[in-house]
């Protein structure tokens, strides 16, 4: 399993919300690329970096941010966060995003978003699937859909969606364990229709053992965050686990 930790933007900083909320926001690196060089220097391949400026705004904003980790550092980065646009879209990639994220396009306008799968490829657009109490939330989790995350999710690996990442927005930020269970319904239950995907946890992850049950019930990759800034998870203790597979 890909161990992904996160980097979200807000101001051109390094900050963790609670919730998704922005009033809890917390500055952990006044410079987001020595983050992202801290966890390259321990092993790590993968960052997933959100644009929450681009987020409210609705169209890419830290896209400078982006290309600085992008140029400083060898991590694959798949970039999130007010991707409404072609031309957004873009942006991301020239400044070296190696895949991006759509949710909120993906439940407002899905034409678009099937379009970017299609010329891009399904290998470098992931749906984001963020939900709460069952529902797609969008704009930043600022505002709900009457979206349901399970047949959200399976109509669009029928039309030829590969990566989702999901996110509990409930647990989000909360180090207060995973939503394994969900994750495993969801696999089980798109497996039912022959529809398998790569599947990408978010949200609460707390401990090493979060991440084995994960692993466990079949996700391709977990997503890290606030567990990496606060010492719930030690970078030493994350280099060994990838080490050792």
């Amino acid at each position: 399993m890909r161990i992904i930790p996160a980097i979200d933007i807000i101001d051109g900083k390094c900050v963790r919300l609670t919730k998704g909320d922005y009033a809890t926001r917390k500055v952990y690196h006044e410079d987001p690329l020595e983050a992202a060089k801290l966890f390259e220097d321990h092993g790590i391949r993968y960052l997933h970096l959100v644009d929450l400026d681009g987020a409210r705004s609705a169209h890419i904003v830290n896209y400078r941010v982006l290309e600085r980790i992008a140029q400083g550092t060898n991590l694959q980065i798949d970039f999130g966060g007010g991707l409404k646009s072609d031309d957004d879209l873009r942006i991301a990639f020239d400044c070296g995003a190696r895949q991006v994220t759509g949710g909120s396009i993906a439940v407002k306008e899905p034409d678009r978003f099937l379009g970017w799968v299609a010329k891009y490829g399904p290998d470098r657009i992931i749906l984001g699937a963020d939900a709460r109490d069952g529902k797609i939330a969008v704009s930043g989790w600022q505002q709900g859909s009457d979206q349901e995350l399970l047949p959200f999710v399976q109509d669009y690996l029928t039309k030829g969606v590969e990566y989702v990442i999901c996110t509990d927005i409930s647990r989000d930020g909360m180090l207060q364990g995973p939503s394994t269970e969900l994750y495993g319904d969801l696999l089980r239950e798109t497996r039912k229709t022959g529809n398998g995907f790569r599947l990408i946890a978010s949200g609460g992850i707390r401990s090493l053992e979060d991440l084995r049950e994960l692993g466990q019930v079949g996700c391709e990759g977990a997503i890290i965050g606030k567990a990496l800034y606060e010492g719930a998870i030690g970078l030493e203790e994350l280099k060994d686990y990838i080490k050792a597979g």
